[in-house]
C-alpha cells in the first residue's frame, strides 16, 4: 500500500490515495500503520476517496481503529495533497465528511499549498445533539465532578463532541490521568474530546487536548474551533482567536452573522512510502 505521511500542527496521519489504492479493512490498517514502534507512526489513518456529493471524500480512523467523523487538521492536509499531487487545480474545494460537506480555501505559494482555511460550519450547542446527558439545553460553565475534582465545563460539537475547561496553566496538567476520566465518563454516550484552555488575553489562548480514541495529540482542529466558541460563550475572548497548540498555531474566526466557524492553519507533507500489510 502506497501512503503519504502528513501533519497539521503535529497532528499526523497516514494518508492513502484511494483513487489508486484499495484499503480492505481500514480499522485494522489504522491500528497497524499508527503504531510508532512497529508501524509508520501516526494519530490514525485518513483515506482520500471519490465522492458523489463533493470534490472528494474523507474517511478517517483513529489509532485504536475507531472511525472518526471529522478532523480539522486532516481536512487541511487532504486539501494540500489533492492540489500538490494534481488531483485538482482548484483553490476552493468541497470535501465530504461524516460531519457534512466542508469547504476549503487553499492558499498557494510557489505551486504548493501553504495554508488552508476551512469553513468548519455551525457549532452545535444543544446538549442532546453533542451528545451529553446533562438535562439542560446548553452546557456552559457547568460544574461537573470528574475523578474527585470539580471542573467547570462548556460543551460544543463541531460534528464531534468536545468538553472545554478553563485552567490557570495548561503545562502543569496531568493529562494522562484527567483525559481518560473525561473521555469515558458516562455523561458522554459517544465519549468526548476534552480541551484544556489557558486564556492569555482577549485574542490568544493556550490549548492542550485529549482526543477520544487517540489520547493527547499535538493539535486538534475541531477542538480548536470548539474551544474558540467556548471562549466566546464564556465572554473570555473576541470572535477571532489565535490558539497555541503543542504542535503549532491555528487561527479561529467566528462569524456571528452566519453562525459559522472558520479555521486557518498549515498543512505539511513529511514523506511518502510503501508498506506491506
Amino acid at each position: 500500500m502506497k501512503f503519504t505521511k502528513m501533519h497539521g500542527c503535529g497532528n499526523d496521519y497516514v494518508y492513502v490515495n484511494c483513487f489508486e489504492e484499495t484499503v480492505d479493512n481500514p480499522s485494522e490498517v489504522a491500528k497497524i500503520v499508527s503504531d510508532r514502534h512497529f508501524g509508520i507512526g501516526s494519530d490514525g489513518l485518513i483515506l482520500i476517496c471519490p465522492s458523489e456529493k463533493a470534490d472528494f471524500r474523507m474517511a478517517m480512523y483513529n489509532l485504536d481503529g475507531s472511525e472518526g467523523k471529522m478532523c480539522g487538521n486532516g481536512v487541511r492536509c487532504i486539501a494540500k495533497y489533492v492540489y500538490d499531487h494534481h488531483l485538482t487545480d482548484k483553490t476552493r474545494i468541497s470535501l465530504e465528511t461524516l460531519a457534512g460537506i466542508k469547504y476549503l480555501d487553499l492558499q498557494v505559494e510557489n505551486g504548493k499549498v501553504s495554508t488552508v482555511t476551512v469553513d468548519m460550519g455551525e457549532p452545535i450547542l444543544e446538549a442532546a445533539e453533542i451528545p451529553v446527558t446533562i438535562p439542560k439545553d446548553r452546557i456552559i460553565d457547568e460544574p461537573v465532578d470528574i475523578d474527585g475534582k470539580t471542573w467547570n465545563m462548556t460543551c460544543v460539537s463541531m460534528g464531534n463532541p468536545h468538553a472545554i475547561v478553563f485552567v490557570d496553566d495548561t503545562q502543569s496538567l496531568d493529562l494522562e490521568k484527567i483525559g481518560p476520566a473525561f473521555e469515558k465518563h458516562p455523561m458522554f454516550p459517544e465519549q468526548v474530546n476534552t480541551e484544556f484552555l489557558q486564556v492569555l488575553d482577549r485574542h490568544t489562548v493556550n490549548m492542550r487536548v485529549w482526543e477520544r480514541g487517540s489520547g493527547e495529540t499535538l493539535a486538534c482542529g475541531t477542538g480548536a474551533c470548539a474551544s474558540a466558541m467556548a471562549c466566546i460563550l464564556n465572554g473570555k475572548t473576541e470572535h477571532e482567536v489565535l490558539i497555541h497548540l503543542l504542535g503549532g498555531d491555528l487561527r479561529i474566526t467566528y462569524d456571528p452573522d452566519k453562525n459559522r466557524i472558520f479555521m486557518t492553519g498549515p498543512a505539511t507533507e513529511v514523506f511518502s512510502g510503501e508498506i506491506d500489510l
